[in-house]
């Protein structure tokens, strides 16, 4: 199973976010988006999930064209999109949010830390406990989710937790993709695929191993 995107360009008005993309993704797996702010990696996630259209191109998910297939399809087909902010939903308590997603909360939560606070409103939570409950809702939909896009995923997270974080999400049966934008710590000596963007447009596509010798040979 794999979702790529083909000669993607996605534009903002008159900006072009994307300059011809392509890349893919397999799974099981991590596959890590790196790059600075403006690279282009959030939008190739928005476009994978289908959140902004693209002006030509195409994302292929296991085989079939998807490009018109609208964002709500792919959620129902099993692809699960986490955003950088407004990841939850603020006036909800941290319980309704995880029940919007699981009607039965399991025993121990993947971030035991939310348990004492189930029934504080999101919206009151700080920075990080609000990445915790946006991961724990997507973890939640691990059984039925095939793709899991996550830009930014341990931002505001303790580095204890965001390894666990890591673990957590290379655990998951799916075709997972990280918004980074450096490779974390916690996934050196993984095996882990990189694409790496630069102004729109991939600079390098290959094992994060690879990232060391190679730039140590275009100095």
């Amino acid at each position: 199973m794999t979702i790529s995107l083909r000669h993607a360009r996605v534009r903002y008005g008159p900006l072009e976010a994307l300059h011809g993309v392509t890349l893919t993704a397999p799974a099981p797996g991590l596959t890590v988006l790196l790059g600075r702010n403006g690279s282009g990696r959030t939008t190739t996630l928005r476009a994978l999930a289908g959140v902004v259209p693209l002006s030509a191109g195409a994302v292929i998910w296991d085989g079939a064209d998807v490009t018109r297939m609208p964002a709500f399809e792919r959620a129902r087909r099993g692809l699960c999109l986490v955003p950088e902010r407004r990841a939850v939903f603020a006036s909800l308590t941290v319980r309704e949010n995880l029940e919007l997603v699981a009607a039965d909360l399991p025993d121990h939560l993947p971030y035991p830390e939310l348990e004492p606070l189930l029934t504080r409103r999101a919206g009151t939570l700080s920075g990080g406990e609000q990445r915790m409950l946006a991961l724990s809702r997507a973890l939640a939909l691990s059984a039925r989710a095939r793709v899991v896009l996550v830009d930014e995923p341990t931002q505001g997270l303790a580095p204890a937790v965001a390894a666990r974080t890591y673990d957590l999400l290379a655990s998951l049966d799916a075709c997972v993709v990280l918004a980074e934008q450096r490779l974390p710590p916690a996934l050196h000596g993984r095996r882990v695929l990189v694409h790496e963007l630069g102004r729109g447009a991939v600079v390098f596509s290959g094992e994060a191993a690879e990232r060391p010798a190679r730039t140590a040979r275009t100095r």
